[in-house]
């Protein structure tokens, strides 16, 4: 027997009201996931200390500083600056250790690798990621393999790297052999942001011009959540030292944290008084505080335990240009900031 037209009609009809039905199902499950008190923890936690005084400025670059990122000493970190330049430095002393000139000046990315402290990476317009030692002027190991800038990159372990691009991927590569494993491929946009697992390197997550951030399990070469709530690109993504929730940054001027046990997002930062997009962010060493970098020129930090939370708790303020990049050293006791006024600032 032959169905009418008007018999598919219906039930297209039916199975799209069960599709939102199954939707709205699921937004509510996952709210209730997500209701978890933190106002009960903020009663019982330590008062805040002081804002952090900016005690050191890092002078060298002369034009844009676009990345940093701290060696696992606590003591020494790496600047990339559309000078063309890498610089290592001591943060304590302020002396540079050395300067790298690059092939490409429009570098968006550094990372130095922990465990040994010895290769540093570095990629941007020239879709290349170029591997340094320290201590050596010349790249040891070129990257090709993407169609599209470098945004970010950061080690997995010695041998191994991550890479973001403009490509709307993310390889991961062997060092030692100059060769990618592997391609994901599942963003909608270009890729600005990626951050490793602090203490499962096999887990990494992704921040995208999509507006979504991903999980993704190098075992198994895909993504294994995706997240959603942002309403512009996520330019910044950084993993709680916990390894459980991780916080995203984005050109809606917000910060989201999202826990990857609830799959949810669990806290939100930001006020109608910034109005202007996230460029970097990283947490304290607790979890407490995550600081954040805008446009503006200005550093913020809110506490992750205030539940959308409304006002920043610290305002690191000194620069006089956008505010590109914020790490926080290993130890937790100071934190960078780079601006494009060509300095780095470290607060205490």
């Amino acid at each position: 027997m032959s169905i009418s037209s008007i018999d598919y009609k219906e039930r297209i009809a039916a199975a799209k009201q069960d599709i939102e039905r199954l939707k709205s199902s699921i937004e509510n499950r996952k709210i209730t996931l997500a209701n978890g008190s933190l106002s009960t923890i903020l009663t019982e936690s330590r008062p805040l200390g002081p804002t952090p005084r900016r005690r050191k400025v890092l002078q060298g670059h002369f034009n844009k500083v676009y990345a940093l990122d701290w060696a696992g000493d606590s003591e020494r970190l790496v600047s990339a600056s559309q000078d063309g330049k890498l610089m290592l430095w001591n943060g304590r002393t302020r002396h540079k250790l050395q300067v790298i000139s690059l092939k490409s000046n429009w570098v968006m990315t550094c990372a130095i690798e922990r465990s040994n402290n010895q290769l540093i990476a570095s990629g941007g317009l020239d879709n290349i990621c170029s591997i340094h030692e320290i201590g050596t002027d010349r790249a040891v190991v070129e990257l090709q393999g993407h169609d599209g800038y470098l945004s970010s990159c950061a080690f997995v372990e010695k041998s191994t790297i991550l890479t973001a691009s403009g490509d709307s991927t993310c390889i991961v590569w062997d060092i030692n052999k100059g060769q990618d494993i592997h391609r994901f491929t599942d963003h909608g946009g270009d890729i600005m942001t990626l951050s490793v697992h602090p203490t499962n390197r096999n887990i990494f997550v992704s921040g995208s011009c999509d507006t979504t951030a991903k999980v993704w399990d190098l075992r198994v070469g895909k993504c294994i959540q995706t997240f959603i709530g942002h309403e512009g690109d996520i330019n910044a993504i950084k993993f709680m030292n916990n390894g459980l929730s991780f916080g995203t940054g984005s050109d809606d001027s917000s910060i989201k944290i999202f826990d990857l046990r609830s799959y949810a997002r669990i806290n939100e930062m930001g006020n109608e008084a910034v109005v202007c997009g996230v460029t970097g962010i990283d947490f304290s060493l607790s979890g407490r505080i995550i600081f954040a970098g805008y446009d503006d020129s200005n550093c913020l930090g809110w506490d992750t335990l205030l539940e959308n939370s409304p006002d920043p708790v610290y305002g690191l303020v000194g620069h006089t240009n956008r505010v590109s990049c914020v790490g926080v050293n290993p130890s937790g006791q100071a934190i960078c900031t780079g601006s494009w006024d060509s300095e780095l600032a470290i607060w205490a």
